[in-house]
């Protein structure tokens, strides 16, 4: 009886684990196709020279526009590759790595995590006004108050030290199917621990300690595990599990938007974080003021939605 019970959970988590998994490479991999053909035909080169004229607007050299280009379309590693290639011979401040890195941290992997995203509810529009509308204005206001206080104006100190890769199409291929395994298997991890937190009486009382947060975030507490694990490992993963829940019905296409939104500009806060600070950026940009300016955004657009369903009743009652 227990090795019949056994065998039935652990065929139910990885048929679980597969659907998840299904949902997000039919996402992900046309994504990842899309940024390699844009690299190919020189996309990026073209962005950087479109942003470089706005950098000096948060105080970063031109040439630095070229950075942010390639970390929208591919990800905050490649990003940091490219940092690490151009910034070599320049005398970057702290406040200037911490602004590129914090516009880096919000607007990232905007074709794959943006199709992801589109796949849960969020428009491509909604995504990247807020994405590379928010970077800009949070560097914009970062820049003026680390001017204006004097903060972080001394001279940058990389620790990370970039070392020459293959970029054969080969190469490129074999690393994005090694992802995508890994993929698999993190969600596996992740169905399996959101179960143990269940079958525990554990998941209780984690929404109970994030219910202030989603209240004020104007999210449900059917969202709080997808919220947890989407800014502590990423905006994929969160995602993957909020589509399922999603299509359970467990979970409001309201809650839904609001808690992609709120990932969209505040995810992976543990690797990603460590990777742009050994580039020299400072915490209170890449983490604090990243997570502040999230809430603020997300539990505005919540009031804003709220305010348009009331007219929208209103509206149908006067009728």
């Amino acid at each position: 009886m227990y090795l019949s019970n056994w065998l039935f959970t652990t065929r139910s988590v990885l048929w679980e684990t597969a659907q998840v998994y299904w949902v997000l490479l039919k996402v992900m991999v046309p994504a990842l196709v899309v940024v390699k053909l844009l690299q190919e035909w020189g996309a990026i080169d073209g962005l950087g020279v479109l942003l470089s004229p706005v950098m000096s607007i948060v105080g970063l050299p031109a040439i630095m526009g070229v950075v942010w280009a390639t970390t929208l379309l591919t990800n905050v590693f490649t990003g940091v590759v490219v940092f690490l290639q151009i910034a070599g011979d320049m005398q970057l401040t702290v406040e200037q790595v911490t602004v590129l890195g914090t516009m880096m941290l919000i607007g990232h992997s905007l074709p794959i995590e943006g199709a992801v995203a589109r796949r849960a509810g969020v428009p491509w529009w909604v995504t990247i006004a807020l994405r590379v509308g928010g970077a800009f204005l949070l560097g914009g206001i970062l820049h003026i108050i680390y001017t204006r206080f004097s903060l972080h104006q001394v001279p940058a100190r990389i620790v990370w030290q970039f070392e020459t890769t293959d970029n054969s199409l080969e190469s490129w291929a074999l690393v994005q199917l090694n992802t995508l395994a890994l993929i698999f298997f993190i969600i596996l991890a992740l169905i399996v621990f959101l179960k143990i937190l269940s079958a525990l009486g554990l998941e209780r009382i984690m929404h109970i300690a994030l219910s202030p947060l989603l209240r004020v975030l104007g999210i449900g507490q059917a969202a709080a595990n997808t919220t947890v694990i989407g800014v502590a490992l990423g905006l994929s993963y969160g995602a993957g599990l909020l589509i399922r829940d999603l299509e359970k019905g467990i979970m409001s296409r309201r809650d839904s938007f609001l808690a992609l939104c709120f990932l969209g500009l505040v995810h992976s806060v543990i690797e990603d974080t460590l990777l742009i600070m050994a580039i020299g950026a400072d915490l209170s940009g890449i983490l604090w003021a990243r997570l502040l300016f999230s809430i603020v955004v997300v539990a505005l657009l919540a009031r804003f939605i709220n305010y348009i369903e009331v007219r929208r009743v209103a509206s149908k009652v006067d009728r």
